[in-house]
């Protein structure tokens, strides 16, 4: 029998192949659009119940409506290749997998959904270990048309003599498309170490570990999907939550999920993880390191249990024969009193007053005043307008974001900061505290307040039993299909699911991604979204962003809890170059102790370009390498600058089309992948904080295909030569001849 592992189709050949393929996959598109029509027709049946006109009626509208439109959102957002997969198995049988799974007119299956168990050995299956299956073959498709095939004989020994073996696999073939702004689903050519990890199991934690390129996100987003595909009634019913690292990255990652059918995951970055705030932008790093250290946690509970500025110090009134006070001392110990015990300081404001009234009431001693009674006292004190303001003004009911601003007092941050953090470092946070807007590092912080400070007691009922229907948000006079189309609109990017309390606002599922780069601070913030939740953590020591590694180790560890868990490790880095990966890797070698280094599979014969110049001459050979990128590519070129020179940088690339050619500080390329990149200035970079150097590792790993690098110095580079760099030459011995380097 002929290897057919190596066999060449000729062309005829293979249009035959795609010309049976396109047939069944029309079939399949066929099966789509009736199930289409039929749930279209549910929908319509489900608005006929309403003119029954009692209750019933319009419940049952609302529960048919609702499932038929969310069956038509799950099938549109399945339409594009539908179908992706083939397996011959040894018994003669064909699967074919897709997107979702679909059943013929008769109830047989069609199509198999690429979660389901039956699709596993789509996966899972290797020529060492076939698992019964003889040809697997991936059907690359534009919309409903097949375009190509590609194929992997794993059992040629049981395979037909006419069966025909097309294509140099599709991995390979999926690699070398160009890319654009948006991450895409690998469902077709996800491999075998890769679904393990997405098939594990759904309790406790589950980690994916591995280095740049590895398919790290789009793993744990498939996983998510796979978990809400076994157990939807748990996931969608209790929420699914993806947080990342920044809004450019949720851009990138947007569609994979919808394009797996799932629209009802909530995707955040860390800067909008609370509901109500959205902060994109990034203290300076020494000012990050202070906000996220586990220290601001004692700092904020003692903010929160402090006065309010401006609140009175006292209060004097009389009273029959009686004149009652309560000086500043006093108060303070009521205070105290009314915080101990864990007590929230909103949750406790409904009792205030009755604390008030009994404290002065202990004062009272004349006979008149204690024979008419405690009753008579509170009622005298309720209508005094200058004890109401008082209790108002004394104890208020807050918000986080005020109390925040409370400490760009000096005094008020120096007291409540005493012996947590220096005066040095009190002078770097004051400046920031009165920013106009908030900071990434700021969220965490407000979350922080939130929790501590509780929700404000339920205000009494409305008298008006109808008073809900004249807002206009009120949700029941939305219809259940504007819901539905609504949360799948929203659900994939932020999208909000109703929650209850601050204490209450947990997911069944959160999927955190780059969880190396988070605080100890944003580990509790994420780690309150997920008390009862099971957990995907994706991330790469070697590209942490985060110095202190023990201090948010141990706060990520009181997040997660101690339940199961499970860790995966992902070895090939599909993403770069060999070339390109080779000097990503000598510079996490030079500085980075344990770097998980991954094998990159790909060649393109392309060395990375190293560039320095003289200050003068930066900005001509920046737009000149820009230029010389987007020759060489197809797809999209990252220009990565240090902090700061976003608006420099791109007034010096002046008009272009800047979804393909985006300008980016450094830490806001984590995640995303460009088919070319433009690195300025590397040394910047590095010096931007004690984890610079992790940065300019994340940054070298992100083209696939061309890297140029241009600044004026070459520090950075591993073996550097100071005194050479000073003297204006690149230096790259150490790099031997795998880097292109100019003068």
């Amino acid at each position: 029998m002929p290897n057919r592992q190596r066999q060449r189709i000729a062309d005829p050949a293979v249009e035959q192949e795609i010309k049976h393929e396109q047939a069944v996959v029309d079939r399949v598109y066929a099966r789509l659009e009736a199930a289409t029509a039929a749930a279209k027709s549910l929908a319509a049946e489900g608005h006929a119940r309403a003119r029954v006109g009692n209750e019933g009626g319009l419940v049952e509208r609302d529960a048919i409506v609702f499932q038929a439109a969310k069956r038509l959102a799950t099938l549109d957002a399945a339409h594009d290749g539908l179908v992706f997969g083939r397996l011959d198995l040894r018994d003669g049988d064909a699967r074919y997998i897709g997107r979702l799974g679909l059943r013929d007119e008769h109830r047989e299956v069609l199509l198999i959904d690429w979660r389901a168990p039956a699709a596993s050995v789509f996966y899972q299956a290797t020529a060492q270990q076939p698992s019964g299956v003889v040809r697997r073959r991936v059907l690359q498709a534009r919309g409903d048309k097949i375009v190509g095939l590609e194929d992997d004989l794993l059992d040629a020994v049981h395979a037909p003599d006419d069966m025909v073996v097309v294509g140099e696999g599709a991995l390979i073939a999926a690699l070398a498309k160009s890319r654009d702004r948006s991450m895409h689903s690998v469902v077709a050519t996800i491999q075998r170490e890769q679904d393990e990890a997405i098939r594990s199991p759904h309790r406790g934690v589950t980690t994916i570990s591995g280095g740049p390129g590895t398919g790290k996100t789009v793993v744990a987003l498939h996983r998510a999907a796979y978990l809400l595909y076994t157990d939807r009634r748990r996931y969608e019913g209790g929420g699914v939550l993806v947080i990342g690292p920044n809004p450019v990255f949720m851009a990138y990652i947007e569609r994979v999920l919808p394009s797996l059918g799932e629209t009802s995951v909530s995707l955040r970055a860390l800067g909008e993880v609370v509901d109500g705030i959205e902060a994109t932008r990034h203290d300076r790093a020494a000012v990050a390191a202070i906000k996220g250290s586990a220290r601001m946690r004692q700092l904020l509970a003692r903010t929160v249990s402090g006065p309010v500025p401006g609140a009175p110090t006292s209060f004097r009134l009389f009273y029959r024969d009686d004149v009652v006070s309560l000086d500043s001392a006093q108060l303070a110990r009521l205070r105290r009193s009314l915080l101990s015990s864990g007590q929230r300081r909103n949750r406790v404001a409904a009792g205030v007053v009755d604390e008030l009234i009994d404290a002065l009431w202990q004062q009272v001693t004349g006979d008149r005043a204690r024979a008419r009674g405690k009753n008579d006292f509170a009622a005298s004190l309720l209508g005094d307008r200058a004890f109401t303001d008082f209790a108002r003004a004394w104890w208020p009911v807050v918000d986080a974001v005020d109390v925040l601003g409370w400490l760009a007092d000096r005094e008020r941050l120096t007291g409540d900061a005493r012996d947590l953090l220096s005066a040095d470092e009190v002078a770097e946070l004051i400046p920031s505290l009165v920013a106009d807007d908030f900071s990434v590092e700021d969220v965490p912080l407000i979350d922080e307040l939130r929790y501590l400070l509780g929700e404000p007691p339920e205000p009494e009922p409305d008298d008006d039993p109808l008073a809900d229907l004249y807002d206009e948000t009120f949700p029941e006079l939305l219809t259940v299909d504007q819901r539905v189309a609504g949360h799948a609109a929203v659900g994939a990017r932020g999208g909000d699911r109703p929650t209850g309390s601050i204490e209450d606002d947990a997911y069944a599922h959160v999927l955190v991604d780059e969880a190396q780069d988070l605080s100890p601070m944003q580990w509790r913030m994420v780690g309150r979204r997920g008390r009862q939740a099971s957990w995907t953590i994706v991330g790469d020591a070697a590209q942490s962003a985060w110095p202190h590694a023990d201090e948010a180790s141990r706060a990520r560890t009181e997040a997660l809890g101690r339940g199961e868990q499970r860790n995966f490790r992902l070895s090939t880095n599909y993403r770069n170059s060999r070339e390109v990966f080779t000097l990503a890797a000598d510079v996490a070698r030079a500085a980075i102790p344990d770097a998980d280094l991954p094998v990159a599979v790909r060649t393109t014969g392309v060395q990375p370009r190293l560039r320095e110049v003289e200050r003068a001459a930066l900005a001509d050979a920046v737009i000149a390498a820009v230029g010389s990128v987007t020759e060489q590519v197809e797809g999209t070129v990252g220009v990565v600058v240090p902090v700061g020179w976003r608006r420099r940088v791109d007034g010096w690339l002046g008009e272009r089309d800047r979804e393909r050619v985006p300008v980016l500080e450094a830490l806001d390329t984590k995640g995303l992948e460009f088919d070319g990149v433009v690195v300025v200035e590397p040394d910047e970079i590095v010096a931007e904080s004690a984890a610079g150097v992790r940065t300019l590792y994340v940054v070298l790993t992100r083209p696939t295909l061309r890297l140029q690098v241009v600044g004026t110095t070459s520090r950075w580079l591993p073996g550097a030569d100071d005194g050479a760099a000073a003297g204006g030459t690149m230096v790259a011995a150490a790099l031997g001849p795998s880097a292109g380097v100019v003068r």
